[in-house]
Formats: structure tokens, C-alpha cells, sequence
């Protein structure tokens, strides 16, 4: 019988992409807010972290993070909306397969 702490037995909620949003992987911090992240559609956005979020969100590079594309901006350009905290959320998401087009970045 498993244990509690048995990490096959943890249910934890993982938060997907929805509607524009699109996974990525942080490639370079350019000082500021703003990133280089190379994103699951095959585009490398320059992304920044919005005011909002600027202090509870910390990013460092081979983070996994949503990103959502600006409208306006050709696509080039977008926001960072969330970060996948901790390994087991990132083991989730390549177990399930959204991340397989990037799993040579790992």
C-alpha cells in the first residue's frame, strides 16, 4: 500500500494553456521584465512579465511558462501569465505530451 508522501499517489492541479495562450521555455533574460522565450507553435517571442504579476513572479532560464501572444504586436511580442513551479508540474506536462516539442531543451 502507498503512502501519502508517495509521489505516485499526489494529485496536484496543473494549470493549462487557454484559448491564445501557448507553452514556452525561457531562453534568456534581457534585464528588466522582459525574456527571450521560445514558444510551442515554433516562434521566439521577446516576453515581459506584467505590472500585476512583476513581484510574485520569478523567472530564471529552462523555466516552463505560459505565455500569451499580443495581438498587436505581430506576434513577436507577449506576456508571461504563469510559471510552472516544481518538477512534478513539468513531469506532468511532458507525461501528458505538451511538451514534446521541446523536450530536446531539457
Amino acid at each position: 500500500m502507498s503512502t501519502p508522501e508517495d509521489p505516485e499517489m499526489q494529485v496536484i492541479r496543473v494549470r493549462l494553456p487557454q484559448r491564445q495562450e501557448v507553452l514556452g521555455i525561457v531562453q534568456q533574460r534581457l534585464g528588466g521584465s522582459r525574456m527571450r522565450v521560445l514558444c510551442l507553435d515554433g516562434k521566439e517571442r521577446i516576453c515581459r512579465i506584467p505590472g500585476r504579476l512583476r513581484r510574485n513572479l520569478w523567472v530564471r532560464e529552462k523555466d516552463v511558462v505560459i505565455i500569451e501572444p499580443w495581438e498587436l504586436g505581430g506576434h513577436e511580442k507577449g506576456d508571461v501569465v504563469h510559471k510552472y513551479q516544481g518538477k512534478a508540474e513539468v513531469a506532468f506536462l511532458k507525461k501528458k505530451g505538451y511538451l514534446k516539442n521541446l523536450e530536446e531543451e531539457f
